[in-house]
């Protein structure tokens, strides 16, 4: 028996003191996981869970779940059959809107309906009620196990099938199923509680093809197989408490090797991809030491598994005991470049076993503590398997990203706080889209937040130290240590949850030091400094004047007050000096230590103690200073513009030993280009002991500084001497040396000095012809017979240097360019990439790196003018079927073409790969590359600009992408870069408040105005405690009809905004009376049911739509006795309210609730009056509505017959229509209007997630 927690009723109470207080009304204690069956060849998967839970309150009579694009066949509580409701407001986020096209009102939109489901907020899509028998049972606070049959047919999101159409049986093709997504994503593949703060033990048990593997969280108990030896079921147990957010599983005929040197680690690959799997992961246990030793703690879980599958979501995925893998990553020894790249993913996904699966959080905002301690110890693993240099050198990059992208989009918020959900409440308001949930977030802001996390853990190790930062890492584990091993006590689990204030109070608790303002101005706001430095000598004081300005108004920034280092190189030494930055303060005073001195030879001591003989002739001679730098240490988040000599950059180019200063002082040389700075990077290209990278930046440095000195360069070009003496033959300076790459520092700088080298241009702007003959020499002789390891990197690399020498296309009496009439030198150019392309075909290089270096090149080519500009080789090449690789350099060539030549053809073949290519990650790269360069922006006038594209992009948006965040939140950002937050430019401008509706010929209100009032009213939308997103069960396939029955507003046309009577804003039912209670937020609605004279209470904040009434009751609508209801119930079908498994149109079932049309008409107490069930249509002025009814019935089945005539009635009825309509209602209710008010009062949407009128029945199902 599985362990299932004691004590229930005090579970809420013992998290008091813990900080965390459940959102949800039970406890889930256990849950398992059953998938019977597998099916590849349909995508398919079938199977069943059950839920252990323990109520927390006494009237718990709903439950809520998660689940996506599953179909529910059945649930049981106890095995009691059990009535539930399904709502997904995020399949379509704006229902029927079809004028509305701004992205502010769908961004509310959207953060709205992700509110509506989301579990730490208490909701779900899926809505259990709980048994009438088993109240007294919840009463007493005892258990309840729910079961719950599903099915998932060709998933889109959540689980990734991949399955090679070639020969054999399954196994034999490679094929696979994995779990993806981006943040708590499992609700797409089983019913949970896709929370990352409800914390179960777990049974996993999957049944599969007996050549098949299954790979999942826990320990393997044991595998059985069938009778027939066809198939096996493997059990996992997973003991530690694990969010479902964690759980994960990989099915495929892997290859399985046990780690030789940690029994416990088991890795798992493809067919024939073992060899690789042995190198790859032959380096892993050092990682599983290192974090070990430094948190003094053992690796949480029993076992853990590493999955290398083809067509990877994202790179590295970690889950709970188990990580998933990019087979892209599997490399031999022979591959110098992938290596490096490898390694730091196998460490970052074992740091986020630590930090992430095994410690979770408490909610949303506390996301940034796991970030930041999985990225920082990470940091520490990188800072001891690279190097220092290699550490600082990663720091660097990152400030530098994300200095770049906050300074671009106005900032990155760690720790967001919401208040009542009011505009001004949100913290991010210059952002175009809500970062209320990570589902609702950019994938470049959500990157940019992860960075930012590590590094500011980086700042707090700076103010407290690395000691006691680790002793709180060690302090959180072994809390939740002793908490997992709590089997029967389920309260005490909180403990492995890490809050915000948990994590500052184990810092205070073991530093003793207050970080307060540290996390105020680097968590609890966004934004980075910028700093702008000079500075002045006095000679007579013997004082370096420093003036330090800040800029904190532009977006992005943030005003700096606290103290800053600041490192002055003199003659006698390095000093540091800590200046304190003011509000007004900008001069600060630094005495100097040193004398000026002209003639004395003495050595000068440098910051690391070393001592060094310089050449003092270029220095100012009335002044010490050789150097200065501000913030050495990248103590601050910041961007630092210092202005100081040329010869104090060379000086501190060659001489200060840390790469930071050496990459600083070439990128400031740039502006430099004089005899002296050439020099500098000259010597910096020889030394051996200068940093591999620095030397690889300085050749791209000089290259620029050669380009600025043309016409007073002398000597062969630059670096050609230099590589010659390096690398070619004594004897023949053009012919390389055979390769040799046993020293990576060399083997780095002798593929990246060709390619710096083709930058280079003469007098007439041309690539000098003896450089471009030493390449296409490099390439003649490149011998790497001899060498042990593969030049795949290399022969990129001269390919690459080849396309840079490539310059514009001189054309003479705008003749046409063909392959006849090529300049010679291009000739040249385009044979070697021809011959390189086909020599790939007989023998490809590893991850194809050569056909990506020549598709690259043929683009440079085409861009140019030197071939016909064209897109149909790099569309050929895009297609599904090549290495990833090859296809994302070929779609960047289609992307660019579409901007350049403005293809309007090219730009709808990206977007149809957008919504139909089989792999999640192209699909993501597609808009990524669109977003970043985009076919026009919205300041520009571009003929691709049309309606038409603005539809297409809105329903990718709004319904197509529904089953992955990261690809919705692709096309949010694509949208928002095309056409901004307001309106699109190319849309028709709203003329005055009315429009001519041809079709009716009448002129109606304007909806493209309307629901611009409705976006400011967003109270009740993006306040997550009000559960009013009713949106009823929309199919992607049905948007066609979504479409056309399009939103009436005409009730909005009084121009007055309430809020609905009801929260929910659904029909009241026959015999409903409504009754306020004293607290405003709650609603209790009693139903008085003809049969019984007893009334039943309900909470209307439990209930989701007007579906739900008929769901939650439909014991009673069962009994044929009930008066009023049985003579409206179809003779054929008795169940016709249930939510049956009835068939769609297409013979697949659907878990959709079958309603006949004119029962729910009747039932609900509505005159729908727009079709009877022949499908006839009925005078608008028939059409009679309740006032409190503030939802649409979304309520007819798919093949309702009056859906072909849909068209018809999305017209706005008017003002005298609805006057002379008044005296004309029609009730079926017992109770009449409550008052003429209300009756008058206009009607508001529920929410924007539902963003329909009540005139306009949803005919979308």
């Amino acid at each position: 028996m599985p362990p299932t927690g004691l004590e229930p009723a005090r579970m809420n109470r013992k998290k008091g003191d813990k900080g965390f207080e459940s959102p949800r009304p039970y406890k889930l204690t256990h849950q398992v996981v059953c998938i019977n069956n597998i099916n590849f060849q349909r995508k398919s998967v079938v199977g069943f869970v059950e839920l252990t839970i323990f109520p927390t309150v006494a009237n718990l009579n709903r439950i809520k779940l998660n689940s996506k694009q599953c179909r529910i066949y059945r649930v049981r509580i106890n095995d009691l059959e059990a009535a539930f409701i399904y709502n997904d407001p995020t399949l379509e986020v704006c229902h029927n809107e079809s004028k509305q096209r701004n992205l502010n009102y769908f961004s509310n939109a959207y953060a709205a309906a992700v509110s509506a489901v989301d579990p730490d907020a208490g909701n779900g899509e899926l809505c259990i009620k709980v048994p009438s028998e088993l109240w007294k049972h919840v009463d007493e606070l005892k258990v309840l196990k729910i079961h719950i049959n599903f099915s998932l047919d060709q998933p889109k999101g959540g689980l990734h099938f991949v399955v090679p159409s070639v020969e054999g049986s399954m196994a034999e093709r490679g094929a696979h199923v994995f779990s993806c997504g981006y943040q708590n994503s499992t609700r797409f593949w089983f019913p949970c509680v896709d929370s990352y703060s409800e914390l179960c033990t777990w049974k996993l048990e999957f049944t599969v093809d007996a050549a098949m593997v299954a790979v999942s969280s826990g320990d393997l108990v044991e595998t059985v197989y069938t009778h027939d030896m066809r198939k096996k079921t493997f059990h996992y147990m997973l003991t530690i408490p694990t969010a479902a957010s964690n759980i994960s599983l990989a099915i495929g005929p892997f290859e399985i090797l046990v780690d030789p040197y940690m029994h416990e680690v088991t890795h798992f690959c493809l067919p024939q991809l073992l060899p690789l799997l042995k190198h790859t992961t032959s380096y892993l246990h050092e990682v599983f030491e290192f974090y070990e030793e430094i948190l003094t703690c053992r690796y949480p879980y029993s076992c853990f598994k590493t999955v290398f599958i083809d067509e990877a979501y994202v790179e590295v995925a970690a889950y709970a005991s188990m990580s998933i893998f990019s087979t892209n990553l599997l490399h031999s020894a022979m591959i110098i470049d992938e290596t490096p790249l490898t390694r730091r993913c196998l460490a970052q996904s074992l740091a986020q076993q630590f930090f992430g699966c095994f410690i979770s959080r408490m909610s949303w905002s506390d996301e940034w503590v796991l970030k930041g301690i999985s990225g920082y110890i990470y940091g520490l693993w990188m800072k001891k398997t690279f190097g220092v240099n290699e550490y600082r050198h990663w720091i660097k990059e990152e400030l530098d990203k994300i200095v770049a992208y906050e300074l671009k989009t106005g900032g990155v918020l760690l720790h967001p706080i919401f208040g009542g959900g009011k505009e001004k409440d949100n913290p991010a308001s210059h952002l175009h889209f809500s970062i209320k949930h990570p589902h609702t977030l950019s994938w470049e802001y959500y990157t940019m937040f992860q960075c930012k996390a590590h590094l500011v853990m980086r700042l707090i190790e700076n103010r407290i130290s690395m000691e006691f930062m680790l002793q709180v890492f060690n302090k959180l584990l072994s809390l939740a240590s002793t908490a997992s091993s709590q089997k029967f006590q389920s309260h005490m689990w909180s403990q492995m949850l890490v809050s915000t204030s948990g994590f500052l109070k184990s810092i205070s608790n073991v530093s003793g030091k207050d970080i307060q303002p540290l996390i105020k101005q680097w968590v609890d706001q966004s934004g980075v400094v910028k700093f702008y430095g000079s500075f002045a000598f006095n000679r007579k004081r013997n004082v370096l004047e420093l003036e330090i300005k800040q800029d904190y108004t532009s977006p992005g920034t943030q005003k700096y007050v606290g103290p800053l280092k600041v490192t002055v190189q003199e003659l006698d030494g390095s000093f540091n000096h800590t200046l304190q930055i003011e509000e007004n303060s900008l001069k600060h005073d630094i005495p100097c230590h040193s004398k000026s001195r002209r003639n004395k030879k003495k050595k000068i001591p440098l910051m690391n103690g070393e001592e060094v003989d310089m050449d003092l002739s270029a220095m100012d001679a009335d002044s010490p200073l050789l150097w200065i730098r501000i913030d050495p240490d990248m103590s601050v988040l910041r961007k630092v513009e210092f202005e100081q000599a040329d010869f104090m950059w060379q000086y501190q180019l060659r001489y200060e030993r840390d790469v930071v200063a050496q990459q600083e002082s070439i990128l400031a040389l740039e502006k430099f280009p004089t005899p002296a700075s050439r020099l500098a990077l000259t010597d910096i290209l020889e030394q051996e002991q200068c940093f591999y990278r620095v030397r690889m930046s300085a050749c791209f440095c000089l290259a620029k500084i050669a380009n600025s000195m043309v016409s007073t360069w002398t000597g062969p070009p630059a670096m050609k001497s230099l590589f010659t003496r390096m690398f070619c033959c004594k004897t023949c300076p053009n012919i390389v040396k055979t390769n040799n790459f046993m020293s990576f520092q060399s083997y780095f700088l002798q593929k990246t000095m060709p390619v710096a080298m083709a930058l280079l241009r003469d007098v007439h702007n041309l690539c000098p012809k003896e450089v471009l003959t030493f390449i296409l020499d490099l390439i003649k002789y490149n011998d790497n017979r001899k060498n042990k390891f593969s030049d795949n990197y290399y022969r990129a690399e001269m390919i690459d240097a080849l396309a840079n020498s490539v310059t514009p296309a001189v054309s003479v009496n705008n003749e046409v360019r063909t392959l006849d009439n090529l300049n010679p030198d291009v000739r040249l150019i385009l044979e070697e990439i021809t011959r390189f392309l086909n020599m790939e075909k007989l023998l490809p290089s590893y991850r194809h790196t050569i056909t990506v270096s020549c598709l690259r090149a043929i683009r440079v080519l085409q861009k140019n003018g030197h071939v016909p500009s064209d897109p149909a080789l790099f569309k050929s090449y895009a297609e599904y079927g090549h290495f990833v690789d090859i296809r994302i350099a070929a779609l960047e060539a289609v992307v660019d073409y579409t901007k350049v030549d403005r293809s309007y053809e090219e730009l709808q073949w990206l977007l149809n790969m957008i919504q139909n290519d089989p792999v999640p990650y192209v699909r993501h790269k597609i808009l990524n590359m669109l977003t970043k360069n985009p076919p026009f922006t919205k300041n520009m006038e571009s003929p691709l600009c049309n309606e038409a594209l603005v539809d297409q992009l809105w329903k990718l948006m709004n319904s197509g992408t529904s089953h992955d965040w990261r690809l919705r939140c692709g096309a949010v950002d694509l949208y928002f870069t095309l056409f901004g937050l307001s309106r699109p430019s190319c849309l028709p401008l709203p003329e005055l408040g009315l429009v001519l509706n041809l079709k009716e010929k009448k002129a109606v209100l304007n909806p493209t105005i309307i629901p611009e009032a409705i976006a400011g009213n967003q109270e009740a939308a993006v306040n997550p405690s009000s559960h009013t997103q009713l949106v009823g069960f929309q199919n992607p396939e049905d948007d066609h009809l979504a479409k056309e029955a399009s939103c009436n507003i005409s009730a909005h046309q009084q121009g007055v905004k309430r809020k609905a009577d009801t929260p929910l804003g659904s029909p009241l039912e026959p015999g409903q009376i409504l009754e306020k209670n004293e607290d405003s937020s709650k609603v209790k609605l009693k139903i008085r049911f003809s049969s019984s004279q007893d009334e039943e209470e309900i909470d209307m904040d439990t209930v989701h739509d007007s579906q739900a009434f008929i769901s939650h009751h439909l014991n009673m609508l069962e009994r044929p006795s009930t008066p009023g209801l049985s003579k409206y119930r179809p003779a054929s079908s008795r169940s016709a309210l249930i939510p049956q498994h009835a068939s769609g149109s297409d013979g697949t079932p659907t878990t959709k609730p079958q309603w006949n049309m004119e029962l729910a008409r009747k039932a609900t107490g509505i005159h729908l009056g727009v079709f009877n069930l022949e499908g006839k249509e009925q005078s608008p002025l028939e059409m009679s509505m309740h006032p409190v009814a503030a939802a649409p019935l979304s309520v007819f089945t798919k093949e309702s017959t009056s859906s072909k005539h849909s068209d018809h009635h999305h017209h706005h009825h008017h003002e005298h229509k609805k006057k002379k309509k008044k005296h004309k209602h029609k009730h079926k209710h017992k109770h009449k209007h409550d008052s003429k008010e209300k009756d008058k009062e206009p009607f508001t949407f529920s929410s924007p997630a539902s963003g329909r009128s009540i005139r306009s029945p949803s005919l979308s199902d």
